[in-house]
């Protein structure tokens, strides 16, 4: 028998209407399916989605979704699945997911394992009661693992705010809500409604990310700036061609003035800073590079220490020395 669980998705609309934008709910649903394949993909289950009539009652929407593969030991069910996308789909994205998620952790999964361990032995396989307790505390472990990468995981970020970004499109939905639910489409999770005036809490602000510049990177350069002026520098980083900003004006002024030349092979150390993006689809990449501090320059074969490189070290080291001094 297939493992087959259904997420209903429910459209409340405004003065009980049963019609809504064809558009944005085509949209929406195709990000929020979208979101579900991403979150099967983090649990490693691989899982076909497939459709039910619509109803109405606003317009209510039923996604079957049925496991495949082969029934492995112990597994994170689809059960567990279905509960997950409707806890992260009505989570804000300012809330933690762990703490969120706290009913499905506790309530649910032992439960849940206990139903797989039923199965087994009326397949034959025989488990002790230690390695039952071992395999329930393993398999939550991997739970709270996976969880945190949900949280983590910027294409569920983005295709979840992309669903409410659609939604905010038409005026006549007013509140949207999540149930997960059984082979006979009884709930196994209460109903979980976001309501039009919170549809903001799950859109991102931006597609920028924070990130942390990384310190003592090196770059070779391949076509510096000598004159004055916001223009690129070109360089190789990590294997990769660049165009970023010097925004070293010590070492800026060291190449304008001459002080510095720039051979076949020269490199810089430096701390490099970078601006990192998310697309439409959730993939990230690096949308431009700055170079905040050169700490040093190699010139004929030597390093060369630039003062500000020097300060920094001084720095650095005192820090280390202090606090060695209390450790």
């Amino acid at each position: 028998m297939r493992d087959t669980k259904f997420l209903e998705l429910h459209y409340y609309l405004e003065n009980n209407s049963h019609s809504m934008n064809a558009i944005v709910q085509n949209k929406s649903e195709a990000e929020f399916l979208f979101l579900i394949k991403e979150i099967s993909s983090v649990l490693n289950l691989n899982i076909i989605i497939e459709t039910e009539p619509l109803a109405e009652g606003g317009i209510r929407r039923w996604f079957k979704l049925i496991r495949k593969g082969e029934k492995k030991q112990l597994i994170i069910s689809s059960a567990i699945l279905i509960q997950l996308a409707v806890v992260v789909t009505t989570t804000p994205l300012a809330t933690v997911l762990t703490k969120a998620t706290e009913a499905i952790i506790e309530n649910m999964f032992k439960d849940d394992i206990d139903n797989q361990i039923k199965e087994l032995e009326l397949e034959g396989v025989k488990l002790s009661n230690e390695e039952k307790s071992i395999n329930i505390e393993l398999k939550k472990i991997e739970l709270l693992t996976k969880i945190q990468e949900l949280e983590d995981n910027q294409k569920i970020k983005k295709r979840k705010s992309n669903f409410y970004e659609q939604l905010r499109k038409d005026n006549q939905v007013k509140s949207v809500s999540f149930t997960a639910e059984d082979k006979n489409k009884k709930p196994i999770l209460n109903e979980l409604k976001v309501y039009r005036q919170d549809f903001n809490k799950h859109v991102l602000e931006t597609n920028v990310i924070e990130t942390d510049p990384i310190d003592n990177t090196t770059i070779e350069i391949v076509s510096p700036v000598l004159i004055k002026g916001d223009y690129k520098w070109k360089g190789i980083y990590d294997s990769k061609s660049i165009s970023f900003s010097m925004k070293s004006n010590e070492f800026k002024t060291l190449v304008q003035s001459g002080k510095v030349e720039f051979k076949n092979g020269s490199t810089i150390n430096c701390l490099l800073d970078f601006v990192k993006v998310v697309d439409n689809e959730g993939n990230e990449k690096i949308d431009s590079y700055k170079v905040l501090r050169v700490n040093s320059y190699y010139d004929i074969g030597k390093s060369i220490e630039t003062g500000e490189g020097r300060k920094h070290r001084q720095e650095k080291d005192a820090d280390e020395s202090q606090y060695n001094i209390f450790e």
